[in-house]
């Protein structure tokens, strides 16, 4: 049976892995950004991925282990589900929120990866490699934050403002027939209804449906929080 100390040593190859492969998938995430600042935040976080990579190399050497990567299918999927989406995609304002989306999902393997490699590291008593990844895991966690603020305070609402001109009315239709669909849901029922009439469950409906499909995905990985 496997031991905790095996666990971590399989889970450094898997990041070591995921973090070389994530450097060669952003160039071309980079060239297809048009927003300067989502473009800048790739380019800067390319050079903080290159910065990983030599701090796993750091890791291996301490822990007498060769720096060698193990395939993990996570991550490859991912990365193919944004390669995908480049290609079918010209550039402009609604490839940019899918974009900061798709970046978001690989942050969120990332954090999740780092954060149980940081608890390891410290219950299993390797202080210096914690250390490590802990400076790792919080580029991570400040690289979702700024795609949330980015994603929220301005490319979602340029993907929308920038869209194809029927998308938008056929948007706006749909939106209206969900806002009156619980009305005419509860008439049936109740006969004719004024706003104050209808169920709280059936206004619950018109609020939650308007409330969707805001954010660039929230984070949503489990991680344990690594001591500074």
């Amino acid at each position: 049976m496997a031991g905790l100390e095996e666990h971590f040593k399989d889970t450094l190859k898997d990041i070591y892995y995921a973090e070389k492969q994530i450097y060669k998938a952003l160039p071309k995430m980079i060239r297809k950004a048009a927003n300067s600042e989502l473009k800048a935040g790739f380019e800067k976080h390319r050079e903080e991925t290159q910065g990983q990579i030599e701090r796993l190399d750091q890791i291996f050497e301490m822990m007498g282990m060769p720096a060698r990567g193990k395939k993990c299918p996570a991550i490859d999927g991912i990365l193919e589900e944004a390669a995908e989406l480049l290609e079918e995609h010209d550039k402009g304002a609604g490839l940019d929120a899918a974009m900061a989306a798709r970046a978001q999902a690989v942050e969120h393997y990332e954090i999740a990866r780092y954060g149980t490699l940081c608890s390891w590291a410290e219950a299993l008593g390797h202080g210096d490699v914690h250390k490590l990844l802990g400076a790792t895991l919080e580029q991570e966690e400040t690289c979702d934050k700024a795609l949330s603020q980015l994603a929220l305070g301005t490319l979602n609402g340029a993907a929308i403002d920038g869209g194809d001109e029927d998308d938008k009315k056929d948007a706006a239709k749909m939106a209206s027939k969900s806002a009156e669909k619980p009305k005419a849901e509860a008439s049936k029922i109740y006969g004719k209804a004024s706003d104050d009439e209808i169920d709280d469950d059936d206004k619950n409906v018109v609020s939650m449906k308007s409330k969707s499909g805001t954010g660039a995905g929230s984070k949503d990985a489990s991680k344990t929080t690594a001591k500074k």
